[in-house]
This record gives structure tokens, sequence and C-alpha cells, in this order.
């Protein structure tokens, strides 16, 4: 969810992954080699087990049970604070709509690239196909492909992008969209109340805002260890509501000078913090995206 409307910039066209891998490569092309960053290890060890991301339980945060409410609140302000992220459960959002929306995603990511390059991103944007914010033909690449789209508000919604997205794939999203708008509502309320501000003032800050969707496809690789699947990087934006479609340890956090591994938990959203709606973090949150075998 976004403080406000600006433009996010653009992007310069790049290869599509999922095709390269298509041709059935065996070594990474120069441009997604990594020697540029490191590669966090995926294991159990290196002092990384006993480090999880907490995990908030939102139907607490609205309790009957003042004990209960207040416990949570205290476990959402210290995660926002000491984290900048937690895994949330009990949100609220339809179990069936999530998989529908998990099904509609990578029967998309399938469409044959004549139907892809209808969603290309266009010169000087972000949104569509393509990957983020690549300004230079010498820029290393993210072993990836991006499909990102403004949905909220709706007034906003470029007629060639989400209202050309195929039936029943663009209901679902639209019906989504809904859904983690009121989320992320609710989510800013209950923030407001751990910090013991007036939840009036936090929404004066997305009264204007807007919502993004970002859906990323990471390709089997040749050569994992050579490639990064999204740069590491903070979210500027309010707050990121990420829905994770398998159980694949690939999205990790940068916690007291390690890369700590998100263990994603059946039905729960992964919620970031970002740069808009800093909490008293005492350093940068950076995030990681690596590709796995």
């Amino acid at each position: 969810m976004d403080a406000n409307g600006r433009k996010l910039g653009g992007s310069l066209p790049v290869p599509n992954v999922q095709e390269l891998v298509k041709e059935a490569i065996t070594e990474v092309p120069p441009h997604y080699v990594r020697a540029d960053q490191d590669h966090p290890f995926m294991g159990d060890d290196h002092g990384t087990s006993l480090l999880q991301v907490p995990v908030i339980d939102l139907s607490k945060l609205s309790s009957s049970n003042g004990h209960l409410m207040e416990s949570e609140l205290e476990k959402l302000h210290a995660a926002s604070k000491d984290w900048g992220f937690f895994q949330l459960i009990n949100h609220g959002v339809s179990c069936s709509l999530v998989e529908e929306v998990k099904l509609g995603i990578q029967e998309f990511f399938k469409l044959p690239m004549e139907e892809k390059r209808k969603f290309w991103q266009e010169e000087g944007d972000l949104e569509g196909f393509g990957q983020a914010f690549v300004v230079s033909e010498e820029q290393k690449l993210d072993w990836g492909d991006m499909f990102f789209v403004m949905s909220q508000p709706r007034r906003l919604r470029k007629s060639h992008l989400f209202p050309m997205l195929p039936l029943p794939f663009r209901d679902v999203l639209d019906e989504y969209s809904s859904a983690l708008q009121d989320l992320a509502v609710k989510i800013l309320h209950v923030m407001a109340k751990a910090l013991k501000m007036d939840t009036k003032e936090m929404m004066e800050l997305f009264d204007e805002g807007t919502q993004h969707f970002r859906m990323n496809y990471y390709p089997p690789c040749p050569q994992p260890d050579l490639v990064i699947g999204l740069s590491p990087h903070s979210d500027a934006v309010g707050l990121t509501i990420l829905l994770q479609l398998n159980e694949m340890e690939g999205l990790q956090i940068r916690k007291e000078g390690k890369w700590i591994p998100i263990k994603p938990i059946p039905n729960a959203f992964v919620v970031n913090v970002g740069d808009i709606l800093e909490v008293q973090i005492s350093e940068p949150i950076y995030i990681h995206g690596l590709l796995v075998k």
C-alpha cells in the first residue's frame, strides 16, 4: 500500500528468463552472473536456525479479551521495531480466494509469449512484464520475471493492463485487491494502537494511497549458485503484503548481520513494514530473494 500515487519510475526492456530457460541452456548468460552480491547460505546453521520472523495473530488483535489483545499488540510493536517483518495468521482473507489467486498467477505466467507481449512494459514505465529499475544495458539482471500492475484506486488502472487480464483471473485479482486493501487498513489500525497514536492520524497518511501487485516468477536455473532471484533492497512503500505460492524457502531478510530465511507458514501472509512506515527500526530492513535448487 503506497502513501501516494507518485510515479515509480521506468525500466529498460530485458529478456524473458522463462523463455530463456526453454532453450535448455547449461550455463548462465553473463548478464545474470552476480559476483557483485553475496549468496546467503540456505541451511539451518551459521547461527540462523534460532532466528525466526515473528508470527502475529490478527484475530487476537481484535479480541474482546483485553489481556490477550494487549499481549499481541506488544508482539506487533516488537516485530515492527526489531524486525520490520512478521508473518500474519488468521488474517480474515478467504483461503479459497487465496488459492484462486495462486492458481491464476501460475496460469498467467504459463501464457504463450505472444500473449505476454500484450502486457509488456512500455518505455519509461514499470508496469507490465519485465524487471524493475533496469537503467543500463550493462546492468546485472535478476534471475526472474516480474509482472507489475497498479490495482487501486481503480480509476488509475491502465486500460491495456489490469482490465485486459484474462478471465477469470481478472475478476479473482479484483476481488483479492479489495480484500488486501481492507486487510491493509486493519493492519494500519492495529499498528497505530501498538504505537499508542491516533488511528485517524495513521490513516491520513494513506488517504490517497495506491496499491500495486508485483508477481515474481523464478524459473529453474542451471547454475543457481551464480544468480540472484531478487536483488537485496528495502521496500519504498507503506506496507508490503506478500503471498508465497509455495513453501520453498527463498525469501531472506537481513537481521543482526545475517541473512535469515523466512520459513513460510501455510495460509499466512508475510508483512513488511516499508520505508514510508518505518516504525522505530534501528537499521534498514533489506530483502533478499535467493534462488535455491
